[in-house]
């Protein structure tokens, strides 16, 4: 049995395949189905917190709460899922994901400012190096 105190992401993808396998849904689960599943999946999540106000409660009725969890292991599940088919190492595509958004977001030009990277003064010249906070 895999150690579910703190899994990894591997660890998680076997479990989901596995589950996955012993019901024979490999063959519905196409890169293409699993990323509509998991937009629809996101959607979900989403509709929980529909109508709540910034600074009210999140979600808006606390019966909701609960139901947050669920519909993110969804996002997960969905999410290892495709990576899994569409043979997508999401450790490694994240490492990747997070050194480019510090390129595109050092610390020194955007601390507590909420612009798209190409709206930053001074973007389009030479962008400062990465401090050693840009990255996890």
């Amino acid at each position: 049995m895999t150690d579910v105190s703190d899994p990894t992401l591997k660890q998680l993808q076997a479990r989901v395949k596995a589950f996955s396998d012993a019901r024979d849904w490999a063959r519905f689960h196409s890169p293409r189905n699993l990323a509509m599943a998991l937009s629809v999946e996101a959607a979900e999540l989403l509709e929980l917190y529909l109508w709540s106000a910034d600074d009210g409660p999140q979600p808006l009725h606390p019966d909701r709460a609960p139901r947050v969890a669920a519909e993110a292991a969804d996002v997960l599940m969905c999410l290892l899922n495709l990576c899994e088919r569409a043979d997508i190492d999401l450790a490694a595509a994240l490492d990747a994901k997070l050194a480019e958004a510090a390129r595109k977001y050092p610390v020194e030009r955007v601390r507590g400012k909420a612009l798209k990277y190409d709206e930053y003064a001074g973007y389009h010249d030479a962008p400062p190096e990465p401090s050693g906070d840009d990255v996890p």
